[in-house]
């Protein structure tokens, strides 16, 4: 079964509300055109609302880095899925490493975040990945089933349709290192191997499955040459239009 790429930029704490526009009125000019791949760019909260009235009659699509699991209440600082909804966001991106490293995520939470995010109608770039010590004591694939075991509990099989599953090796964000595609597509197939147990084949062959960790202009079409690769989710090299359209233009390199 064909699956259609899907290349998301995660911008994480950059970007002013004016440079968050200026890049996004960049890429509506560089992407112009763009078939055969679903792209969309995920600024840092501020810059969530004008940056949807500019992608408006825009292919690109617009995603939250992160959301909190209820709808509303006594939690300061939060930001629920309900708003992210009303002003335009299609995708949210859930359990990120910087989240489960920096602020204690635990597997149960990333669980809510998830259920919550799909009762919304929101779509969930949902992220595992094991960190340098765990794949150097051989703990890569049991850490990979636990995360995907424990974060897609409740959902059923109808739901998953809403869920793309993103792969990131800790040791691979943000360091320069990337996994080879050879070490990306084993793990890749591992996932899918493993949506099959929980759900089914039919499951497993439509869930889209994307690499992060140092993705990059040079090494995005090697990546994509794997079968078990339906896109990517980039962080650094999302920040300028030039490099991010590079990689949402793999096709063309």
């Amino acid at each position: 079964m064909e699956r259609l790429p899907f290349i998301a930029g995660n911008w994480k704490m950059n970007k002013t509300v004016g440079e968050a526009l200026e890049l996004v009125k960049a890429l509506k000019i560089s992407l112009m055109g763009i078939y055969g791949v679903e792209v969309a760019v995920a600024p840092p909260f501020t810059a969530l609302y004008p940056v949807a009235q500019e992608l408006k009659n825009s292919s690109i699509e617009l995603a939250a880095q992160n959301l909190f699991w209820e709808e509303k209440g006594a939690f300061t600082g939060e930001v629920s899925p309900l708003m992210l909804k009303e002003i335009g966001c299609q995708y949210v991106i859930i359990g990120h490493s910087e989240r489960r490293q920096y602020f204690g995520e635990t597997d149960e939470m990333v669980n809510r975040k998830i259920r919550s995010a799909i009762r919304s109608d929101l779509k969930v770039i949902f992220c595992i990945g094991e960190s340098l010590e765990e794949r150097e004591e051989g703990k890569t694939f049991s850490v990979v089933e636990r995360q995907l075991v424990e974060g897609l509990k409740g959902i059923d099989e109808e739901r998953m349709g809403q869920i793309v599953i993103a792969y990131e090796p800790v040791w691979a964000i943000g360091t320069g290192r990337t996994a080879s595609p050879e070490q990306a597509g084993e793990v890749h197939r591992f996932i899918r191997e493993k949506i099959e147990g929980l759900f089914s084949k039919r499951t497993s062959e439509r869930v889209r499955i994307q690499y992060g960790g140092s993705v990059t202009p040079e090494n995005i079409k090697a990546l994509m040459a794997e079968p078990g690769i339906d896109g990517a989710l980039v962080g650094g090299a999302s920040l300028q239009a030039e490099s991010f359209t590079r990689i949402v233009r793999f096709k063309e390199i």
